[in-house]
């Protein structure tokens, strides 16, 4: 599958993976919500959107919101 993109570079994508995972060790709270969202899964069926400025800690909220089964 392609996925259509407005990026200066997919290359940049392993820098920004990195950055992302890196935050993650630094929110430990956020992590341990994240991991009891993916045992519970306390929004499932329901569609969350935001408007937030692209960061690597809002990259992991999405990401915890996801596994608690949202449809981000």
């Amino acid at each position: 599958m392609t996925i259509e993109h407005d990026v200066k570079s997919l290359d940049l994508a392993t820098g920004g993976r990195y950055r992302i995972d890196w935050a993650e060790n630094e929110m430990p709270v956020l992590r341990a919500i994240r991991e009891r969202f993916l045992r519970e899964k306390p929004l499932q069926g329901i569609r969350v959107s935001a408007c937030l400025h692209v960061t690597t800690e809002t990259a992991n909220l999405m990401h915890t919101l996801q596994a608690g089964g949202a449809d981000v």
